[in-house]
């Protein structure tokens, strides 16, 4: 992870955001709660927390550049000739012959989004979120129960698929504890969301910490935590083997274990280590907390191993496990990626929390939207993680009109996703880098990748 001193110059408010590389020793959120800062010794903060939320860091460089650009997109110009054309973009989005440009800073606020958004849309009901719990932890015995009763091949693969979908539904329930989107009581988020992680083989806090800072930093080429684009230098430095094997399905789709464990190229630390680059020193317990949870689940099932055989532990628990790996990363995977016209990524001064929440997509799941708690509707959830999940239907329809043509409308589903396949295949074969240079960049494609690395 990038890391800037940033103590010299603390926080001060700005018309929108503007965050940049958290160092580990200086500025971190409160674990329940994404919009609220706070500040160690030695730094000066003040901060400006109205219905829009506006944070902003300072640096050394006081300079404001013009938009840089490494896409042969339209964008807004600074020549004098163009001026007209600028401020036509800068304040609706659209060019002056009525295209839009998705780079070009929206014409709205945060604080407008969350005007329109109804109130008790904001209200956390823990009686709710715990009966979600019941529901789907009875649902996974049941059907461990069912497979384990009947232990026969043509039960084994429906299994399989229903429990890795059902683990993946849990792992949906525990990343509302970890937003404080499940309820307002922090202690409650913390047991229940480790109950539920933790059967996942999912470090809680570890993942929780730096699943904020992929929200803190969305759209942002380096600082983005969670499926972030590799820049030219990185992708050209990766080995061929390794480099076609993350663009090579279904390799990419199994990468969240080794994401825990190592984080994404280019990036050091592990979920794991309380002194990971990921954390700061205040959030040590926490993530020790967490892998003793994690290494006692590890425990459990050796204990079960031996209990039951290894091939029935195979059979219920562990191919569940990897469907639902597969899950996680499919369905974050497109929440960033794989739209039919290409979507900007930020760095510098380009990047806002606004803009970079605006670039998320919300996906169609046809029957499985409610199995696994409309986590699709990722567009409203980014900008506003503390709404609870039962209500995110509801708080898009209503932001709609506001986000106007910065919603992109999710393609209709049948009963099964499988629309989403295509999606993804084509996205994995265009979206590989990014370039070195300019402020908003947009994913370019290698031609040589499969011809390449076959040829080696």
């Amino acid at each position: 992870m990038a890391s800037w001193v940033l103590s010299e110059c603390g926080l001060r408010p700005l018309p929108r955001i503007e965050v940049y590389p958290k160092p580990r020793n200086a500025l971190a959120l409160n674990n329940n709660n994404f919009f609220k800062l706070r500040t160690l010794p030695g730094s000066k903060a003040s901060n400006s927390f109205g219905s829009s939320f506006k944070v902003s860091t300072c640096s050394r460089d006081k300079t404001r550049g013009v938009l840089n650009v490494s896409a042969p997109l339209k964008v807004a110009t600074t020549s004098e000739d163009d001026k007209d054309k600028e401020t036509i973009i800068g304040v609706t989005g659209m060019e002056d012959d009525g295209e839009f440009n998705p780079g070009a800073p929206p014409p709205f606020k945060l604080a407008d989004i969350r005007a329109a958004i109804p109130k008790h849309c904001w209200v956390k009901d823990p009686w709710r979120s715990i009966s979600y719990v019941v529901r789907d932890v009875v649902v996974v015995f049941g059907l461990a129960a069912v497979a384990a009763y009947f232990n026969n091949w043509l039960v084994w693969p429906l299994y399989w698929i229903a429990q890795g979908t059902m683990f993946w539904a849990v792992f949906v329930l525990g990343h509302d504890c970890g937003h404080g989107s499940f309820s307002n009581n922090p202690a409650l988020n913390s047991v229940v969301g480790h109950l539920l992680h933790s059967s996942i083989l999912v470090p809680y806090h570890g993942w929780r910490i730096s699943h904020r800072t992929h929200h803190q930093n969305h759209g942002h080429v380096e600082n983005d935590e969670s499926w972030h684009p590799l820049s030219e230098k990185i992708y050209k430095s990766i080995d061929n083997v390794t480099r076609l094997l993350r663009f090579t399905l279904p390799f990419p789709m199994l990468a969240y274990p080794f994401y825990l464990w190592g984080r994404s190229p280019g990036k050091k630390g592990s979920h794991f280590h309380p002194d990971s680059d990921l954390f700061v020193p205040n959030e040590r317990k926490d993530v020790i907390t967490s892998t003793v949870c994690w290494t006692a689940m590890v425990g459990l099932l050796a204990y079960l191993s031996f209990a039951m055989g290894p091939i029935q532990l195979l059979k219920l628990y562990g191919i569940p496990y990897w469907i639902f790996v597969m899950w996680l990363d499919l369905v974050t995977y497109l929440h960033h990626h794989g739209h039919e016209e290409k979507l900007p990524w930020y760095r510098g001064k380009e990047w806002s929390y606004l803009r970079g929440g605006l670039t998320t997509l919300d996906r169609d799941y046809g029957w499985i939207n409610n199995i696994h708690h409309d986590i699709g509707t990722h567009v409203i959830h980014h900008l506003f993680p503390q709404i609870p999940h039962y209500h995110l239907i509801e708080a898009t329809e209503a932001a709609r009109p506001v986000l106007r043509e910065h919603y992109r409308k999710p393609t209709k589903s049948g009963p099964i996703p499988f629309h989403l396949f295509g999606i993804l295949v084509r996205s994995m074969k265009q979206d590989h880098y990014v370039s070195d240079t300019g402020d908003v960049v947009y994913y370019q494609t290698d031609p040589q990748l499969y011809g390449t690395s076959k040829s080696d």
